[in-house]
């Protein structure tokens, strides 16, 4: 099998369309993550074609970058993006922040620097701000940093992971050409990118990186009312109250109007984020070989028919569960 690649957008690099997504193999945010399972699937997401791993320093504090670093080295070829933590913690960016207070220019060199030698590669493919605030354009030294790492062959391309479900706090960055990607939230519920940011990115050229496609597991259709998570895990607050509860009908559904089982739900919610012409590359968590493999399935560039694309926009659902309230 071959894994169907896209261009991520004017960079020259072309990405598969399922990348790996190695928040969970950081093992602390996620519960019951083991490293050698981890590697056996980061081995496997390579093996079956995969070229794209999206990992960060704030991931166990860099024990992720380290894994990844690990099979990047093992298999020359692979693409790497990473992120850099906000310098004042704060997360996700709040409305008042200076880029100054959360990226200065020396400290987003120190940052990409610490990373590569976590990741023990001679350069980063994408580096990217794990926040942002369009406010921040023409704003404080970062840019200056960015420029300097691209003209020391440290990073290849530059991109903003974009604050939970507020995708237009980075068109203005899209528009001005300060960025080659953007990492966004887009998924059946959260359809908002359609609204202004994704129209930009593909009139400018710029890649688009997606997370959270299964909406941190709910569109997978494996939870139901009585899902428990580990104790520490975040989950417990992403899905905490009657959340989960909330959830079944709208899964229901999607199900209906569709015409498709429960175990059809995750394959179809992946193949809608797909179907869009200004997506690169959607990266999932994929902790498990049996994980990987049912996944890199899914990109065969078929995306999903255009009549399931449009009834799926009536499912759209905007709220923001990362807030606890």
């Amino acid at each position: 099998m071959t894994m169907h690649q896209r261009p991520l957008g004017r960079t020259g690099l072309n990405v598969t369309e399922i990348g790996y997504g190695a928040w969970g193999i950081g093992a602390d945010m996620w519960k019951g993550a083991q490293d050698d399972q981890s590697l056996d699937a980061l081995r496997r997401y390579i093996e079956l074609g995969g070229n794209f791993i999206d990992t960060a320093m704030g991931y166990g504090s860099g024990h992720s970058e380290r894994l990844v670093g690990q099979v990047a080295r093992e298999h020359p070829g692979t693409l790497v993006a990473t992120k850099i933590s906000p310098k004042n913690m704060g997360w996700p960016a709040a409305p008042g922040t200076t880029a100054d207070e959360a990226f200065p220019a020396e400290y987003i060199t120190d940052m990409t620097r610490a990373s590569l030698e976590r990741l023990g590669l001679p350069s980063i493919d994408v580096q990217q701000l794990h926040v942002w605030n369009d406010a921040w354009l023409g704003q404080g030294d970062w840019q200056d940093a960015v420029t300097q790492l691209k003209r020391d062959g440290l990073i290849r391309a530059f991109g903003i992971s974009i604050n939970d479900h507020q995708p237009d706090n980075a068109v203005k960055a899209v528009e001005a050409g300060a960025v080659d990607s953007v990492q966004v939230i887009y998924n059946v519920f959260d359809q908002s990118p359609q609204d202004r940011l994704l129209d930009a990115c593909l009139a400018n050229g710029v890649g688009v990186i997606v997370r959270v496609a299964l909406d941190e597991g709910s569109l997978t259709g494996t939870l139901t009312e009585s899902t428990t998570f580990p104790d520490g895990d975040w989950r417990n607050g992403y899905f905490g109250g009657d959340r989960l509860t909330q959830l079944q009908p709208r899964l229901r559904a999607i199900e209906q109007d569709l015409g498709i089982r429960t175990d059809q739900l995750a394959e179809t919610s992946l193949r809608f984020v797909l179907a869009h012409p200004a997506v690169s590359t959607v990266i999932v968590g994929m902790r498990s070989v049996r994980n990987v493999e049912r996944n890199a399935a899914l990109a065969d560039g078929q995306g999903l028919a255009a009549e399931q694309v449009q009834r799926l926009h009536a499912h759209r659902w905007d709220r923001n569960w990362y807030r606890a309230d």
